[in-house]
């Protein structure tokens, strides 16, 4: 992991196992259900559904500071805790590491390979619900550096030094789905004019981890997306393109790289913006 722009963001399967009891770190667990964590999770790992933790009904991102100091706080965790986040998923510890950026908590690393990686190596596991005594846990002001909104992306469709990244599956870049599934009454499918499309899954390897620095550069390179551009990625709620905007700033170590966690969801439903498909 030594070649990455930032390696120190990164814990192995090995460092996590031997800091398990470490009173400063709290391991999250991120899904869309609680029945994974419920037959095995992380020992001490406290779980966050994305549903009704992360998102509102509308599936934009929830950037109320005071839900998120309850979530934080309910968690166990402080301002000075050590964060470590993972799920089932591939990506999703990396979304929640941008998620924590934007409220100021700097003390978060992500599992490589998550929890795919830890089950394959036998790594210890628990059934039991973790529960930590709530804290007082304070926000700071959202970093509005690590997003970008729709009237900047709107105002980026043909700039030649901004690279519109769209990181969802192929059926959802050429509008046969929208998110997993084909399109249901009112929803429209497609792409943003000039997106350069490139799967987030593509980083990884077989085991869930990271790619090397040298295979993920050549990826993004492959497609002009090189590290003198502005790169706004997205995907459908802000996940995906989360994760994908970590690769890029702190892996590969682009300077210039902003999530539009509004994304396809919200991209859809603009009014008089065009799509392509």
């Amino acid at each position: 992991m030594s070649q990455y722009a930032y390696p120190s963001v990164l814990v192995d399967t090995q460092w996590l196992e031997n800091h398990l009891n470490d009173p400063n770190v709290r391991i999250i667990e991120v899904d869309i259900s609680p029945k994974p964590y419920k037959n095995a999770h992380i020992p001490g790992a406290v779980f966050w559904n994305i549903f009704t933790d992360l998102l509102l009904p509308d599936l934009k991102l929830n950037l109320d500071a005071i839900a998120f100091e309850k979530l934080m706080a309910r968690s166990g965790i402080t301002n000075n805790t050590t964060v470590i986040a993972y799920g089932s998923y591939p990506g999703t510890g990396a979304w929640i590491f941008w998620l924590l950026q934007v409220f100021g908590h700097e003390n978060v690393k992500v599992l490589n390979g998550g929890y795919q990686k830890w089950k394959s190596e036998d790594g210890p596991l628990a059934t039991e619900l973790s529960t930590f005594p709530a804290t007082d846990y304070r926000a700071k002001a959202t970093d509005v550096h690590l997003r970008v909104l729709h009237n900047e992306v709107q105002a980026s469709i043909g700039r030649s030094d901004c690279v519109l990244l769209d990181v969802r599956t192929i059926q959802e870049y050429c509008g046969e789905w929208f998110f997993d599934q084909p399109p249901k009454a009112g929803q429209l499918t497609g792409h943003i004019p000039g997106a350069v499309h490139l799967e987030h899954t593509l980083t990884l390897n077989e085991d869930g981890t990271f790619k090397s620095f040298k295979e993920l550069k050549n990826l993004y390179h492959s497609k002009g997306i090189t590290a003198d551009k502005e790169v706004f990625p997205y995907c459908t709620i802000g996940a995906r393109s989360g994760y994908i905007w970590f690769v890029l700033k702190y892996l590969l170590g682009y300077p210039n790289v902003r999530n539009y966690d509004g994304s396809w969801n919200e991209w859809s439903r603009l009014p008089n913006v065009a799509i392509e498909k």
